[in-house]
């Protein structure tokens, strides 16, 4: 723990450090690991307030890290919910916009509301004894999370928080409380510009007989293999929003062609394939990163490792990363799910001819990553499942209730 001479420098750096961070992850980990330096505690966590409900965003732990290391941590302690009421001490402080400094969760006097529940420490044979809880605050004054600090140590040994702690702590969670607000916004504002995106990339797709979850899954995809790779987060969030306009040019593409229900003809192919370049002449010229990215992939994620694609055959690591990496998504996705002209593949039958493609369709180093990550690859393609009805809406049956669409 710092000094306490030196809290109010701290906190000033701390607000600066905050001020300076877009992705809300990045950010509520950062306030855990600032949290624990300032308090000189063990662990600290943090619930969100989304309307009735408290939602477990984030923990760090000295005590956990130590044992299982902090990837395997934070995937065990992932996001959950709850009640937002009284009887939890997190719900308290959210709804009474009060403080709480615990000096011992089991010796928590019997006519208070709230209760501290032990199945966590039961369940991963840890021992909380002392909290400090304070809520996060938007400018408004209202209550928009809760931040916990877990065991205060001094000396090597669990100690309680003092009332020093606990002014510092409250300045500390209205910087939180301000940074996550903007860090919200920002989000915010790119989601909107995802969801643009995202919206006129299903006309695309639309045309082609595609359904919207195609788009998702590919972009889910590519990111997860970036992210893998050890891409920066930003390049990570770029590939994110550019995967969904890798069909843009399809725009472009009689629809004699694009929905033909057989094979086609090789001056068919000829045409089909120009929808790569279409798609990179709409995107060109922009000054926004995102459309930069997009037009990349549009342009080369047809190219294979072996200079065999187009439409300019280019070779291995010519073409560019973010172009392989979708392209490897792209086929992937396109073999294991259901379109309105074949079944859906077995995802080992996929994966077969995937590991066939390394070296000649595909980036070895790449597929090798994204074979290694089928777990989260399944969990992706579960949360993005095409469903009977996304099918349906392919189908132009002339019987819409348009008064829907002005819900």
């Amino acid at each position: 723990m710092i000094e306490k001479n030196e809290s109010v420098e701290r906190l000033l750096q701390v607000g600066i450090a905050l001020s300076s961070v877009e992705d809300l992850d990045t950010l509520l980990d950062l306030i855990l690991r600032e949290a624990q330096e300032l308090m000189g505690c063990d662990g600290a966590s943090i619930f969100l307030v989304e309307k009735n409900k408290l939602v477990f965003k984030a923990m760090r732990s000295g005590t956990y890290f130590r044992m299982w290391g902090e990837e395997k941590t934070k995937a065990t302690f992932k996001t959950f919910e709850m009640a937002l009421t009284k009887n939890s001490i997190a719900g308290y402080v959210a709804l009474t916009a009060s403080a709480l400094n615990i000096s011992d969760v089991s010796q928590i006097p019997g006519a208070e509301q709230y209760r501290f529940d032990p199945a966590f420490d039961e369940k991963y044979g840890y021992k909380t004894v002392s909290l400090l809880v304070t809520p996060i605050k938007n400018k408004k004054n209202e209550v928009i999370g809760v931040l916990e600090m877990i065991n205060a140590i001094e000396n090597g040994k669990v100690t309680r928080f003092s009332g020093e702690d606990k002014e510092i702590a409250e300045s500390f969670s209205s910087q939180a409380g301000v940074a996550i607000l903007n860090t919200s916004l920002t989000e915010q504002l790119r989601e909107a510009n995802f969801d643009t995106i995202f919206r006129l990339s299903v006309a695309a797709e639309y045309r082609d007989k595609e359904t919207s979850n195609h788009i998702k899954r590919v972009s889910y995809y590519a990111r997860m293999i970036a992210d893998k790779l050890r891409y920066c987060t930003e390049d990570c969030s770029l590939i994110f929003w550019a995967a969904p306009m890798h069909d843009i040019g399809k725009l472009g593409i009689p629809d004699s062609i694009l929905q033909k229900p057989g094979p086609l003809d090789p001056e068919e192919r000829k045409i089909m394939e120009k929808h790569s370049v279409i798609g990179a002449k709409v995107l060109k010229d922009s000054k926004v990163p995102v459309i930069q990215k997009s037009k990349v992939i549009a342009l080369t994620h047809h190219e294979k490792y072996d200079g065999t694609g187009y439409p300019m055959k280019l070779k291995g690591l010519a073409i560019p990363a973010e172009g392989r990496l979708v392209a490897l998504a792209d086929v992937f996705d396109a073999l294991t799910s259901k379109r309105v002209y074949k079944a859906q593949m077995p995802e080992e039958q996929a994966i077969k001819i995937m590991k066939e493609g390394s070296g000649s369709h595909f980036d070895p180093e790449m597929l090798d990553c994204f074979l290694g990550s089928l777990d989260e690859v399944r969990e992706i393609r579960d949360k993005f499942e095409d469903k009977p009805e996304d099918f349906d809406k392919l189908k132009d049956t002339g019987n819409e209730d348009l008064g829907e669409l002005l819900k």
